[in-house]
């Protein structure tokens, strides 16, 4: 079947977009959702899809920020010939090509008071970004002009001068003003053939995830997995409801606990046996505090080198992050980081064979590996794919050619995928591994 090709869905991604983007793809595919990418940046993708995402699908993603439904586009050139030469017929051009008058009528109809909307410009490599901020006050005027033409009076919120060259509300902001029930964010993205403008139906919500963070009663000091991440690394795994997950280094339970949220059979080992008493009560907690019905869990302690002696039946997904070597206070020589990678491969090597023996046909395995940067700035990272291929893995490139047009530019070649911020010495690098 042919892969759609008129842009549908804009997603707004984290700081690691490419992570972002990787969790999408593997979402949307774990699901059967039928998706071309036409467009992607930094800060943006732009999808075609067949079908709409489910409503709760913004929950599901730790990478994503923002969904939004496409509504109209432009040409990218016209908005260059618009603010790039000053050109007021050009102006005047898009505004007629974009449905503002149908955006405006839908924000009227849901408010029953005074009606309050925002803009948020994104943008790609583009001369257009330091316009971004003229962009969106146009784009504001003339749907308070439209509001005004239904007879409706209307609030714009704008900015503060310290965030005049970035014109986008956060998911905060969304949330407090609850723009997306009365569809009143409106997103403007320009990419670089088109912009397109849509109203935004998903917001994350950081508070969620700060509450499953730092309000779960047992909490691990070194290498605290952010809950966000547990997210991604759990949709990279293809894990949907009703599959059986494993996570075979639990620790406290963070994977575990987004495993239940999505609705899994979820298994946790751990060979710390306080580990497995921490997690343990982390899971209780999560069940109360989202009133989860009908939750399914085992955890145990064990060795995850021989998981499949531990276990009655096979997994569908596994997704983990075993010892990552130790806390390191200062960056170390390369000499240094090299040791701490040899001294893990056994424990790594070991697990990729048993992982695979416990999985079942067609399943992930996403594994986690540390990353050292080094004070020349080299980073040593652990290869694994000779030994997950050996034991009879595929490896999984996060970016396949089919999905992709080509206007988007990325690089299927990639194997992995990394997560390191510019003062971490001790970074991830996330590799995808099917059986």
């Amino acid at each position: 079947m042919l892969k759609p090709h008129k842009p549908s869905h804009l997603f707004i991604s984290g700081k690691n977009w490419k992570l972002s983007l990787a969790e999408l793809i593997s979402f949307l595919e774990a699901r059967g959702l039928e998706f071309r990418i036409l467009e992607c940046s930094k800060d943006f993708f732009v999808f075609a899809m067949t079908e709409s995402p489910p409503e709760s699908m913004i929950d599901y993603l730790g990478g994503v920020l923002k969904i939004a439904k496409v509504k109209g586009i432009v040409p990218t050139k016209l908005l260059v010939k618009a603010y790039s030469t000053k050109t007021s017929a050009a102006k005047q051009t898009m505004q007629r090509n974009l449905p503002l008058a149908n955006i405006a009528e839908n924000i009227a109809a849901s408010y029953s008071g005074k009606p309050f909307f925002g803009i948020s410009v994104y943008w790609t490599d583009s001369i257009l970004a330091s316009q971004s901020t003229k962009i969106q006050r146009l784009i504001g005027s003339s749907i308070k002009k439209e509001l005004k033409n239904l007879g409706r009076s209307s609030d714009f919120m704008g900015f503060s001068r310290e965030r005049k060259n970035l014109p986008q509300l956060t998911p905060v902001e969304v949330l407090k003003k609850d723009f997306v029930m009365h569809e009143a964010e409106i997103l403007f993205c320009v990419g670089k053939n088109n912009a397109i403008l849509g109203t935004t139906i998903g917001i994350h919500n950081p508070f969620e995830f700060q509450k499953r963070d730092i309000g779960k009663p047992m909490q691990r000091k070194i290498f605290a997995m952010p809950p966000r991440l547990a997210k991604i690394l759990l949709n990279l795994s293809h894990c949907t409801p009703g599959k059986i997950f494993l996570d075979p280094f639990c620790g406290v339970g963070t994977i575990l606990q987004e495993a239940l949220l999505t609705q899994a059979t979820v298994i946790g080992i751990d060979a710390n046996s306080w580990c497995i008493v921490a997690a343990q009560r982390n899971i209780e907690w999560l069940i109360k505090e989202y009133t989860l019905k009908n939750p399914k869990f085992i955890l145990q302690i064990g060795d995850a080198r021989k998981i499949e002696n531990m276990l009655n039946s096979p997994v569908d997904c596994i997704a983990t992050e075993p010892d990552l070597g130790p806390a390191l206070r200062q960056v170390p020589t390369v000499s240094y980081a090299t040791k701490i990678i040899d001294e893990l491969h056994p424990l790594y090597f070991e697990f990729i064979r048993s992982a695979y023996a416990t999985l079942n046909r067609g399943g992930r395995l996403v594994l986690v590996t540390p990353l050292i940067r080094t004070r020349t700035g080299q980073l040593i990272h652990l290869n694994i794919r000779q030994a997950a291929e050996s034991a009879g893995f595929k490896l999984v490139h996060p970016f396949e050619q089919d999905i992709l047009d080509q206007n988007c530019l990325l690089y299927p070649s990639d194997e992995s995928l990394i997560d390191i911020y510019q003062k971490q010495i001790v970074g991830r690098e996330i590799h995808i591994f099917q059986k």
